[in-house]
């Protein structure tokens, strides 16, 4: 008989629900999806387990002791299971500051449900890691080109914050305008960075652009007064520097931050980090 996995789990799920559509969601497949692996089940056993004649899905008296097997088989296979799990890392890459508080809470879902591990792991190019397959999943903010082959789920956005030396003129203002940072120096990640020239027409550009290849170099130059920076809000609560000055910037565009991943790269591991994720993202 050709049973998988799948079609004990599918059973199950529906069984204890006495539902279709509560099963197919707790299993994050489609409906239609459900009923034909709930088919294939009953068509490779040559047994009706489910009686779906009333408005409710029942048990048939087969399908009641089939389940009470079927749960015996799951139950067993996720303790076997759990003695592996704590040895399965995921490798997250990012290149500066997780945002916050999006991090802890999937970090602690993603860990609290499948028993392994979240390895954090910083890198000036997290595509360029990715792509050498030295992370699993990096969290990239800004636009970007994605890499051949790769896929990307879009978390959310953040505002942007001006940041300046402490003897910059800037210091001097209440707030910065979207469309007045081209008459500073602009100091520029171009590793990682989320702003740049790139960021605006061309007509609106900074005339002056400072390069630098991270964001611990970016900071520095910024506090040496070299130029301002732009960067997500989230170094204002996350940055400590004593030769550093944040300015609210009006009119910015938001920052988004995505997710890339190759699909070919242990797919039910990050598969089960993104059903993490995404809920951590939209619940603020």
């Amino acid at each position: 008989m050709d049973v998988e996995l799948r079609h004990l789990r599918a059973f199950a799920s529906v069984a204890r629900h006495r539902s279709f559509s509560r099963a197919a969601e707790e299993l994050l497949i489609t409906q239609p999806a459900l009923s034909r692996t709930i088919a294939q089940l009953e068509g490779n056993l040559s047994v009706r387990l489910l009686d779906r004649s009333s408005r409710h899905v029942e048990l048939t008296d087969t399908g009641a002791e089939f389940l009470v097997h079927v749960e015996r088989v799951l139950a067993t296979l996720d303790q076997a299971l759990a003695v592996v799990s704590h040895r399965i890392t995921l490798r997250l890459g990012f290149s500066w500051l997780l945002p916050d508080p999006w991090t802890q809470r999937t970090v602690s879902r993603f860990e609290e449900t499948t028993g392994a591990t979240v390895a954090l792991t910083r890198t000036d190019d997290a595509l360029q890691a990715l792509r050498q397959r030295t992370l699993d999943i990096a969290v990239v903010r800004g636009d970007f080109d994605m890499p051949r082959g790769a896929r990307s789920v879009h978390l959310f956005d953040e505002p942007r914050v001006a940041l300046c030396s402490e003897h910059s003129d800037l210091t001097r203002f209440d707030h910065l305008d979207w469309t007045d940072v081209q008459y500073w120096p602009l100091v520029v990640n171009t590793v990682s960075g989320t702003t740049g020239p790139w960021s605006w027409p061309t007509d609106q550009r900074p005339d002056r652009i400072i390069e630098t290849a991270n964001y611990d170099e970016w900071l520095e130059t910024v506090a040496a007064n070299r130029g301002i920076g732009i960067v997500p809000e989230v170094a204002q609560r996350r940055t400590q520097h004593p030769a550093v000055r944040f300015v609210p910037l009006t009119n910015a565009p938001p920052s988004p931050v995505s997710l890339v991943h190759f699909p070919d790269a242990r797919r039910t591991l990050i598969r089960r980090f993104l059903d993490a994720a995404v809920p951590a993202a939209t619940s603020g």
